[in-house]
């Protein structure tokens, strides 16, 4: 496997280890829970869905052919709160992924060195996937952390809880010391 088609595979696994901790936390939330915010200023979970989903459509439909800011897209309306429902947030948060990772599914290494444009600003696709990596990952951060003040003491863990990092250490080398001796 080359290069570009071994990065490819590599970040499509990364945004949906990315998608899976937006995934745990959500189904951690009651419907009333997903609306939350701390203040005004502040987005509920919703809010920030509804925003990726927004932005993932717009960035990777016909990704290699138009820019990725559509006509179609109303940005200041991804911040309207108007999800009613823990359903309705699923489809609208599903739908964005689809599009993201069927998109970069579809891409090959002669793609990545393509350039495609954001706002009319250029970007190798390559330099395109790290930019959107970096903002759905801090997107994704501020589901888990608001997760994590609305449910306390019930937040069920997502990775290695307080504690346990060495045993979690330890048996990961055991998982993984066989693999290690083949290598």
């Amino acid at each position: 496997m080359n290069i570009g088609n071994k990065y490819l595979k590599i970040v499509i696994e990364r945004f949906k280890s990315v998608k899976s901790l937006g995934d745990k936390t959500i189904n951690q939330l009651s419907e009333v829970e997903i609306l939350w915010s701390y203040n005004i200023e502040s987005n509920s979970v919703a809010v920030i869905v509804k925003h990726l989903s927004g932005n993932m459509i717009s960035r990777w439909t016909d990704f290699l052919t138009s820019d990725g800011e559509k006509e179609y897209r109303n940005r200041d309306e991804e911040f309207i709160e108007d999800i009613s429902s823990k359903s309705e947030l699923t489809i609208v948060w599903e739908k964005g992924w689809t599009t993201l990772i069927d998109t970069l599914t579809g891409l090959s290494e002669q793609d990545l060195l393509k350039n495609i444009y954001i706002r009319g600003e250029r970007h190798l696709v390559l330099e395109a996937i790290e930019r959107q990596m970096a903002h759905y990952a801090y997107h994704v951060g501020q589901i888990v952390f608001i997760g994590k003040q609305i449910k306390d003491n019930k937040w069920e863990n997502l990775s290695i809880p307080k504690g346990k990092s060495e045993e979690f250490l330890n048996q990961m080398l055991d998982k993984h010391q066989g693999k290690i001796n083949k290598d």
